[in-house]
């Protein structure tokens, strides 16, 4: 069985204030992009999970996301076989854009398929909390409101049809880290989350682009201002707007006009600040995992 895993986006991110618990509630407005994974999942006799990848720094072993969502499901369902997994890595690593989350989501997708446990996505997004606290959205797909931790989720209406510019500068950044430097009590400047989904409401991209934010800039773009650098460069190359995704370091620009959003990626190639430049659109429920 093969799968595509998804890439996110966050139109907006808000840290609404850090929990007793040490972790941040958060305000999110998340957006599923054509950008994706590729996992091939099969069945083999003995038991156990085996996985390849074409990059040699993702582990292979309980470590990675998609061992643990697997072996989450086969536990609970006592499945005696094994399985498979070949996951080709094309969403960029440690980028704020749920890569691991989603690859995680897709094989919970197949094994549910694969073994006929017959859950829900309903079902699969309950018990996927506690893989990741981004992968019950990257089951659920599309546009989508997040609150709590990140696991109370509300699908909104799907984002306007747009370009989607991404530029990933050549360093990687540890959530972990962004958030542990965040003082939640300090954040002056919150997006107006609000504001976005009327936007959404009324279909109208320039009013969700005007009042994109993301909290977490405060924090990653002084330890790396070539963010900043790449979103400038975005802005002036035609996008109606162009923030950080998640903790980053990865940059998106939105564009409604395709000649311009195609002219923007290739002077962000030409400027070298980005390493991983990709020109993709927006992607919204219709959704089956495919």
């Amino acid at each position: 069985m093969r799968l595509r895993a998804l890439a996110k986006i966050n139109l907006g991110l808000d840290v609404v204030r850090k929990r007793e618990d040490g972790y941040h509630e958060v305000r999110m407005i998340m957006q599923t992009i054509n950008m994706y994974d590729q996992l091939e999942i099969d069945i083999k006799e003995e038991p156990g999970i085996s996985i390849t990848t074409n990059l040699p720094f993702i582990p292979t072993n309980e470590n990675n996301l998609v061992y643990k969502a697997a072996q989450l499901l086969m536990d609970e369902f006592k499945v005696k076989k094994g399985i498979t997994v070949d996951l080709q890595k094309f969403i960029p690593v440690a980028a704020g854009m749920a890569g691991g989350s989603s690859d995680a989501a897709a094989a919970m997708i197949g094994v549910n398929r694969l073994f006929g446990l017959g859950l829900t996505v309903r079902e699969l997004m309950e018990r996927s909390v506690k893989v990741g606290a981004d992968v019950p959205y990257c089951l659920l797909r599309g546009t989508a409101l997040a609150e709590g931790i990140g696991e109370k989720l509300r699908a909104l209406p799907p984002c306007p049809d747009c370009y989607v510019l991404i530029g990933k500068p050549p360093v990687s950044v540890s959530t972990k880290f962004v958030y542990e430097k965040l003082d939640a009590s300090e954040i002056v400047q919150h997006p107006e989350i609000d504001r976005m989904l009327e936007g959404l409401q009324w279909h109208n991209l320039n009013r969700i682009a005007e009042h994109m934010g993301n909290v977490l800039e405060s924090v990653t773009i002084p330890a790396y201002p070539v963010i900043e650098e790449i979103k400038q460069h975005m802005k002036d190359h035609g996008a109606v707007n162009a923030m950080m995704s998640g903790s980053g370091p990865t940059v998106f620009g939105l564009f409604d006009d395709k000649a311009t959003a195609e002219q923007a990626c290739e002077a962000l190639r030409e400027s070298k600040i980005a390493r991983t430049v990709f020109l993709t659109t927006v992607f919204n429920n219709g959704g089956r995992h495919r």
